[in-house]
């Protein structure tokens, strides 16, 4: 007869989401004996589940968190192998792991692997289902390793130990926190594992994982696709937490119609909308923001573009609330015609209950009605700006209204909202490489919020229409933007841009260099990214294919592509559409392929996107250029590594020393970029005219400060006292001057 087995797992606390519901009741329902251990109150816990206190397993208020991760999930893997070491023949699982039959395995080993092709010798095992014996060696050599938090892992490439032992040779060790995602997780067990021998002993993909991580969208997806890989070996199923972002951000943080999830969720006699989803450490879309409502009546709650259905029907819940859905998009444009989604979400409302006269839509800006509640999540600080919605926000807010929205770092939806009332972030997690915070905001008083609402200003694509005129071009799709404007010359200026930059931090709202350009009368092409997109997009590489095989750069005798950073990657790669057209490019990447730049530290934003095609590496594809200008710090390592990969004879290399990655505010300051792009742009730039221009560098409080710091950390302290009083004599460095005085 087969061992009856007890599962063990981990909440720290706070009410669960409908899938945690979920994977613990399934055990209770096939009849698994189930633990949850605790270190808080859990209010809504399945029937069945034993819930017993943390601190017989661990006895610690110390629940150590990965920096910057507002996730348990560090802790959650040394608690693990206490359990085990305390409950001896107990497994642990997830919180995400589903019970599709009971694990009843005789052996105390229980693990499998997570992939379905591993390289030679190197089998990955996860953790999210493990069993191991009380007393087993790797078990004791587990706690052993991680009884110190700042032991450098063994496991880990020897480049990256090379690095921790540097630190801790210089008495500064690094946490375990600060260190790479899931340290003490699947790598850390693998390990182990492989050094014990015991790697024959873990169980077959299909047994926990027949849904491997590349493939986890498949659960949230069509049920078939998941129940042709599910097969007489799978037990545990690992539903992946990770989905809850998809489902936050594209169903609503609910299951969809069809999905292998809802089929589920229907199986066990569960509905989501009783237990919103709630993510590491942000919420999104979830009734858990009823929390933080602070008002006794809420008469009307207003949805702004429809993406809150949880939120609106928790608060329906609460206070019988009526529900008012705007239906406009991500710029604060009311559509053309009815937006399909919006009838379905008024559909989805009335099937969960709401009363039909109870749940409206408003289509036009004067159908909105001013409400208590109002959210404008997510997404829309991702796709517009907030001072898109200044129309409607006069309409939907009155004295004492509460409003949940996202606003991301440097966007300036702060100071938007700021003086029509008082904003409380509640909360901040990472978009893409920028802080988005949470927001509650409550308004002020009618006077105020009437004379914030201005006459609304042109977006960029009404600005761009203009500045095409009826000779040029404006096209554009959700993430970029081609703007053509012709000047009846033979030279065309191809510019890359951020339009966040060109819209929030130019007062003049228009592509970089757009002053610059007309004033010497050459047509313009501006490409513009509405964010750190790199421009990896197969629509923007449609639209260059597209001018490319069009006769639109033939009409020109002299074509130049520029662009600084992220703008010089995509004059370098895209001027391929051009051949024989120059680039002038300011501390370029030419990839952030991580098989290819895995040394490339920043932009972690643009790491998943894709960089190949005839479009994709900067350096090899720019040997289709007349000339390659390249400026850029060669003390600044990573831009270096980048530019030492042009290699093609086309390619001038300018150096800039000591005046960093953002070369061009320094030469700006330094009052050369103006003669330094003219001369790059109409080709008379020569090596020696740029060197002479930037002897300016010596006067440049940038470069002195850069070149103190350097001979300081030689341990050159006669120098940097004499770079000093040079320095001081001819003129004021604060930085300088500070330093001086402590040497």
């Amino acid at each position: 007869m087969a061992r009856v087995r007890e599962v063990g797992s981990l909440w720290i606390g706070g009410n669960l989401s409908w899938m945690e519901q979920l994977c613990l009741k399934s055990f209770v329902d096939q009849g698994q004996k189930i633990t949850l251990f605790h270190y808080q109150p859990i209010e809504n816990v399945p029937e069945g589940v034993i819930l017993r206190d943390g601190r017989e397993i661990l006895d610690t208020e110390d629940f150590i968190k990965y920096e910057g991760k507002d996730s348990y999930a560090l802790f959650a893997d040394l608690f693990r192998l206490h359990m085990m070491k305390h409950c001896p023949g107990m497994i642990w699982v997830d919180t995400d792991v589903y019970c599709w039959r009971p694990l009843d395995y005789d052996s105390d080993y229980v693990f499998g692997l997570e992939l379905r092709e591993v390289s030679q010798g190197s089998p990955r095992i996860n953790n999210a289902v493990l069993g191991l014996p009380a007393d087993s060696q790797m078990l004791a050599e587990m706690l052993e390793f991680t009884s110190d938090q700042y032991a450098i892992p063994p496991f880990l490439k020897p480049k990256v130990r090379a690095e921790y032992q540097v630190l801790a040779d210089a008495g500064t060790p690094l946490h375990v926190s600060q260190q790479k995602w899931g340290v003490w997780g699947p790598t850390m067990v693998s390990y182990f594992a492989r050094k014990l021998g015991l790697t024959d002993l873990a169980l077959p993909v299909d047994a926990f994982y027949p849904v491997t991580f590349p493939e986890r969208l498949d659960i949230i997806r069509a049920a078939r696709r998941v129940h042709e890989k599910i097969t007489e070996n799978t037990t545990g199923m690992h539903l992946w937490a990770s989905n809850k972002r998809e489902l936050s951000l594209r169903h609503n943080g609910v299951p969809s119609k069809g999905s292998f999830i809802l089929e589920l969720m229907e199986k066990h006699g569960l509905r989501a909308e009783d237990a919103p989803l709630r993510a590491r450490g942000w919420r999104l879309l979830d009734g858990e923001l009823v929390e933080n409502i602070d008002l006794e009546d809420v008469d009307l709650f207003t949805d702004i573009g429809g993406r809150s259905r949880p939120l609106a029907y928790e608060i329906w819940k609460r206070w019988g609330a009526a529900v008012q859905i705007v239906d406009v998009d991500g710029h604060g444009k009311f559509p053309d015609r009815p937006t399909k989604a919006i009838a379905e979400y008024r559909d989805y409302l009335i099937g969960l209950g709401l009363p039909e006269d109870r749940v409206t839509i408003a289509r036009t800006l004067e159908d909105v009605q001013p409400a208590d509640v109002i959210a404008h999540l997510p997404g829309f600080e991702k796709e517009g700006k907030l001072k898109d919605f200044l129309p409607v926000f006069g309409r939907v807010l009155k004295p004492g209204s509460r409003m949940f929205t996202d606003i991301r770092g440097g966007s300036g939806g702060f100071g938007v909202l700021r003086p029509m009332g008082t904003n409380e972030v509640l909360s901040e997690r990472e978009s893409e490489g920028v802080k988005v915070a949470r927001v509650l905001f409550r308004a002020g008083e009618a006077e105020e919020i009437a004379a914030t609402v201005p006459t609304p200003e042109p977006g960029w694509s009404e600005i761009a229409r203009d500045l095409a005129g009826k000779d040029g071009f404006f096209r554009e799709s959700d993430t970029h933007s081609f703007l053509y404007i012709p000047r009846g010359s033979d030279t065309l200026v191809v510019t890359f841009d951020n339009l966040d930059i060109a819209m929030e931090k130019r007062e003049d709202r228009r592509p970089w260099g757009f002053s610059f350009i007309e004033k010497q009368g050459w047509s313009m092409l501006g490409v513009m990214a509405n964010g750190w997109t790199w421009y990896r997009d197969p629509w923007v590489w449609d639209q260059f294919d597209d001018l490319a095989t069009s006769d639109f750069f033939d009409q020109f005798k002299r074509v130049v592509f520029y662009g600084a950073s992220m703008g010089g990657y995509a004059a370098c790669a895209f001027v391929a559409a051009c051949p024989g057209a120059h680039v002038v490019a300011i501390s370029p990447q030419s990839t952030l392929d991580r098989s290819i730049v895995p040394w490339e530290t920043r932009y972690k934003a643009a790491w998943d996107r894709d960089f190949s095609g005839h479009y994709g590496d900067a350096s090899e594809v720019s040997k289709a250029a007349g000339k390659v200008f390249i400026l850029y710090d060669p003390y600044e390592p990573l831009d270096s590594g980048h530019v030492d990969r042009f290699t093609h004879n086309n390619v001038l290399k300018l150096r800039a020393p000591l005046l960093g990655h953002r070369l061009g505010s320094s030469l700006q300051q330094m009052g050369v970029l103006s003669p330094i792009t003219l001369g790059a742009l109409n080709g008379t730039l020569t090596e020696l005219e740029f060197y002479r221009l930037i002897r300016a560098r010596k006067t440049s409080t940038r470069y002195q400060k850069e070149l103190f710091k350097r001979v300081v950390g030689k341990g050159r302290k006669d120098l940097a006292r004499k770079l000093g009083r040079y320095v001081l004599t001819r003129g004021d460095n604060r930085y300088i001057r500070k330093e001086l005085a402590l040497l």
